[in-house]
């Protein structure tokens, strides 16, 4: 159910690729809002527009922010540009896309006629948080390397959403973007994971690609009610595909849920129910209380059966994240204040540049 309100577009902040963000008159008090082009138009100064309050009205976290609804003078749309994929389908917001597998698409035969990802390695992590430094490592040990973001739709839909991304791309860290399933706005759409690490692969000829959903995962305290369980199955398809899963374990000592406290709950669910194939699991390198209650968590959970597990240095992270300018946090903790979940993407990425040597 929506809260809709109108509202009088009263100062544009910015306008990005795919977003803006502007002052909107609501309910008498001008409030920050986020609008997104592709499919509410450009706003201009004195707009009149509906905008859905519902995060705010309920104080919520990443999502808690005011979004353009409908923009009365974009109540026309063109349609004519190529492409008859809808995401968000059957939703009074489905968006129309030229997805990349479509006939109609000049990538079409490049996914048909794909046989193997040949060993790709595929950094698999549950926060958009992961993003930057598995990119930053990955591009510091190999400049050249070309480096894609595959971002699923287990979180944030619209890609513009994300600085994290824009930022990359404007260092040339990361050189290509893929949006699958119902997110969308990456430079090529895909229906699915499949597709999207196809596409990754075939198109843009990939070193290496991320996967993650993009900002604003849920969690619930449940057993499985997380939508990082996607991790387990993207691990799957990697395997299926003939790449190589390398899976970024979320581990945090800061954490103040008990739940969180080390390796995450999440993870461990992950890779002992979800996965049914093998992935590269990469336990950095700590001070031994760290390292002892990291590896019993594996052990108890079967993990070290299962999966190839490793033992990694994972401090290149802050070299590659200082060379680039990058600053970075997770869950609001920065680098310094949680150094262990940072290095636990270093040793991945670390792991997954020597696969690309």
């Amino acid at each position: 159910m929506f809260r809709l309100r109108p509202g009088v577009v009263k100062t544009i902040i910015s306008t990005q690729e795919g977003l803006q963000e502007a002052m909107v008159e609501v309910e008498g008090e001008e409030e920050k809002t986020i609008n997104y082009i592709d499919m509410t138009g450009e706003l201009k100064t004195g707009d009149q527009v509906i905008v859905n309050t519902s995060a705010v009205h309920l104080n919520l976290g990443t999502g808690g922010k005011n979004f353009v609804f409908f923009n009365n003078r974009h109540s026309s749309r063109d349609m004519s540009e190529p492409g008859h994929i809808m995401k968000l389908r059957y939703t009074p917001y489905q968006i129309k896309v030229l997805s990349c597998e479509e006939q109609e698409s000049p990538y079409h035969q490049n996914i048909k006629n794909f046989s193997s990802l040949k060993g790709l390695p595929v950094l698999v992590g549950e926060l958009h948080s992961m993003l930057a430094p598995a990119a930053a490592v990955l591009k510091y040990i190999h400049p050249e390397a070309k480096i894609v973001y595959l971002m699923t739709d287990g979180a944030a839909l619209p890609m513009a959403f994300s600085d994290t991304v824009r930022g990359l791309i404007s260092k040339d860290i990361i050189m290509g973007t893929v949006t699958a399933g119902h997110a969308f706005g990456g430079d090529l759409e895909a229906v699915n994971v499949y597709t999207g690490l196809i596409a990754a692969c075939e198109i843009f000829q990939a070193d290496a690609v991320i996967v993650t959903m993009g900002p604003g995962t849920v969690g619930t305290g449940s057993p499985y009610g997380f939508t990082g369980v996607e991790q387990g199955e993207i691990i799957n398809a990697v395997n299926i595909l003939g790449g190589h899963p390398v899976y970024m374990l979320r581990i945090s000592f800061n954490d103040f849920r008990e739940r969180h406290q080390g390796i995450s709950h999440h993870s461990l669910k992950v890779l002992k129910e979800i996965a049914l194939t093998p992935a590269t699991v990469c336990v950095p390198k700590t001070e031994d209380s760290m390292y002892k209650y990291i590896t019993e968590q594996l052990k108890q959970c079967g993990i070290y059966k299962k999966h190839r597990v490793m033992n990694r240095e994972g401090g290149i992270v802050v070299e590659a994240l200082k060379s680039y300018g990058l600053k970075v946090k997770t869950m609001g903790r920065t680098l310094e204040e949680d150094k262990i979940f940072f290095e636990s993407v270093g040793a991945s990425a670390g792991f997954s540049a020597d696969l690309m040597n």
